[in-house]
Formats: structure tokens, C-alpha cells, sequence
């Protein structure tokens, strides 16, 4: 990328906030020609236009990311994203209020594996002190 857009450097900030430094450098460090225009594309996209707008807290916004991942299947997102929860504020209690959501208007199934998925992201965490 020759030149950062103000939209890239502010999702970036934001993308660090959220994920913190070590994730966003192992990310960056695996990026190349084929996937750099994407990756500016998350960026200033993701990041930089949606995650930035100042309505949702943090917190609120992962809520949502949470509720939405587990929905769509998406488990290695959807683990990313309750890591995360440990740099936007949003708690266990949190997480298994979005899943609740999620097997309401998304599945029984849908919300049992992303629970699954969260006992081992916290388990993992846990293991980590």
C-alpha cells in the first residue's frame, strides 16, 4: 500500500484496541499481493468505518460480532472475537447472553456450538495466567 488512508490508520488503532498488537502484527506479517487490497479493504472498511462509529461502545460491538459469528458459523472469527472481549469490555455474562440470542433467532444448534467454542476460548484463556 503506497499511501494510508486516514480511514485505514484509524481502523487499524481500532483493529489493535480490539484484537490487540500481537494478533494485527502476526496478521500483517502473513500478508501479500494476493490478499493486500482485502486486507486494506477490512481495514478501512470494518474497522475503520463501522467499528469506529462512535454509537456502540467497544463492549457493544463485540456483543453484536459474538451474536453474529455464532449465527453464521463462522468459529474461527467467532473465537477471535470472544479473545478480544478481554480489550473491549464485554464479559462471560455478555457472551452467553448474545449465545441465548443466537439460539433463539438462530438455532439450537448454532448457539450449542458456539458455547462449545467459548468454554474453550476461556478454558485456553484460563490456562494462560
Amino acid at each position: 500500500m503506497a499511501e494510508e488512508s486516514a480511514r485505514y490508520k484509524a481502523g487499524t488503532a481500532v483493529r489493535r484496541k480490539v484484537l490487540g498488537d500481537a494478533h494485527v502484527d502476526r496478521a500483517s506479517a502473513q500478508v501479500n499481493d494476493l490478499d493486500r487490497d482485502f486486507q486494506t479493504f477490512i481495514s478501512e472498511g470494518a474497522w475503520g468505518s463501522v467499528w469506529s462509529r462512535p454509537h456502540f461502545s467497544l463492549r457493544e460491538r463485540s456483543i453484536v460480532t459474538i451474536a453474529l459469528l455464532a449465527a453464521l458459523g463462522q468459529h474461527e472469527e467467532l473465537a477471535m472475537h470472544i479473545r478480544a472481549t478481554l480489550n473491549t469490555g464485554a464479559t462471560r455474562e455478555d457472551v452467553r447472553e448474545a449465545l441465548m440470542h443466537v439460539a433463539v433467532y438462530a438455532g439450537v444448534p448454532a448457539a450449542n456450538h458456539a458455547f462449545k467454542i467459548a468454554k474453550a476460548v476461556y478454558a485456553e484463556l484460563e490456562s494462560e495466567k
